[in-house]
């Protein structure tokens, strides 16, 4: 017969519930206090660029609008040819600087994969290493070699997968054979999200796992 299991410290329930509460609480606080930010800044810019114009008549939400306009501009003049060679000659102090160059480039490739692209382009795939048991979630960034440095470009039928780590920014990017890999009913976005966190499965119920 299984003895009777005794009942914890009132502390520790105290503190498992504060650290609930706590993680219930941050992302809800930090997704709020972002969003005023974003809200305070476009109203503010807004004030300024228009009161010359319209005195003191003001529509309260004309700076979201105002901010999205401007977003949606930018993302139409950038899809045009002219205005993407203009952005290159912009470019020239962030691609030529030593450290700049590095920074800027790689934000600015790793900003690039989460655009809007082919689906093909921009694939979730489970990543297993025949006659293993271990398997990994990746993401594919190149379907093909072509274009590398040579010694990578001789790679037929291979994929470079990114393996994102989980609780930090980073990864390893492996170049496997294409039979290696498994596509995943899962966006980009969910998949980098769920990285972010390990998979790790939201516990609904409050309950503890009893393997713990």
């Amino acid at each position: 017969m299984t003895p009777p299991t005794p009942p914890e410290p009132p502390m520790k329930r105290l503190s498992q519930y504060f650290f609930r509460g706590l993680i219930t609480f941050l992302p809800l606080a930090i997704t709020v206090y972002v969003l005023v930010l974003f809200v305070t800044w476009t109203e503010r810019t807004a004030m300024q660029l228009l009161r010359p114009l319209t005195g003191d008549f003001y529509l309260p939400g004309l700076g979201i609008a105002l901010g999205a306009a401007l977003i949606l501009a930018l993302g139409f003049l950038m899809s045009q040819r002219i205005t993407g060679k203009l952005l290159s000659f912009i470019e020239l102090p962030f691609t030529n600087l030593p450290v700049v160059k590095s920074i800027y480039s790689s934000l600015k490739n790793f900003a690039d994969y989460f655009a809007p692209h082919e689906q093909d382009a921009q694939q979730v795939v489970l990543l297993k290493m025949p006659g293993h048991e271990l398997s990994t979630v990746g993401l594919v960034t190149r379907q093909s070699m072509n274009g590398l440095p040579r010694g990578l470009a001789e790679l037929e039928d291979q994929v470079a997968v990114y393996l994102p780590m989980g609780y930090m920014i980073g990864g390893y990017t492996v170049f496997v054979p294409r039979s290696w890999t498994t596509p995943v009913d899962m966006t980009v976005e969910e998949a980098m999200r769920m990285a972010l966190i390990a998979f790790m499965s939201s516990n609904k119920n409050g309950k503890t796992d009893p393997q713990r």
